[in-house]
């Protein structure tokens, strides 16, 4: 199966048409207020509905959560015509699993060991045929989007007992294929690493890196 792309942190429609029309597989919307690439709800909503409109398969639209209550993210889901949650911050397993079929946990583990033992915990409660789960860059201060990158080895490990692991963190055009072929994740997620700045896109940088993963071995 093709390794699966995320284009995330979009914020306007341009650059999500342009995901769209690049083959992107995902698209992230981030919901959180203190990311510098945090768009409104009713933003997102306009967007994806703007693209509801223009393309007859989209690829399945992702809102990026950090600690809000499930109730409100199901909410949000509904009232924004997202289709799946990713959850990024403290959430236990159970709020993973009060969302079944459109929640997965982002994981930013400080070591191979932890990544295991939350990998274990939360991966069986992601989407079956993915994602069941992402692995991100280790940051003691921030909720994703540094921009460094994750443990290729940790996240092979992962990816080899779980299906479906997303893998974010530092990757750019430049270093996907390298990610692909050491972690062989089912997906690859990419926010900064084809910015022009934050919350822009750099579309040729958009394109670039889909056809890396897509020459990926």
């Amino acid at each position: 199966m093709k390794t699966q792309i995320k284009i995330c942190g979009l914020t306007n429609l341009a650059d999500a048409q342009v995901a769209v029309e690049a083959g992107a597989d995902l698209l992230g919307f981030i919901l959180y207020p203190r990311s510098p690439r945090f768009v409104e709800p009713v933003t997102v909503a306009q967007i994806v509905a703007a693209l509801r409109r223009t393309y007859a398969q989209l690829p399945r639209c992702v809102g990026v959560f950090v600690n809000v209550p499930v109730d409100q993210v199901r909410q949000i889901l509904d009232e924004t015509g997202l289709d799946l949650a990713q959850l990024h911050g403290d959430e236990t397993p159970g709020a993973v699993a009060a969302l079944p079929g459109q929640a997965y946990k982002a994981l930013r583990p400080a070591s191979a060991g932890e990544a295991l033992d939350l990998a274990s915990c939360y991966a069986p409660l992601g989407l079956p045929a993915g994602p069941s789960l992402l692995i991100d860059a280790y940051s003691p201060q921030y909720y994703g989007g540094t921009g460094e990158r994750a443990d290729w080895q940790a996240a092979a490990e992962i990816a080899a007992r779980y299906p479906g692991v997303l893998l974010a963190g530092g990757l750019t055009p430049v270093n996907v294929a390298a990610a692909v072929e050491t972690a062989r994740p089912w997906g690859v997620d990419v926010a900064s690493g084809v910015e022009a700045s934050p919350g822009r896109k750099d579309h040729a940088a958009i394109q670039a890196f889909i056809e890396a993963v897509r020459a990926a071995r």
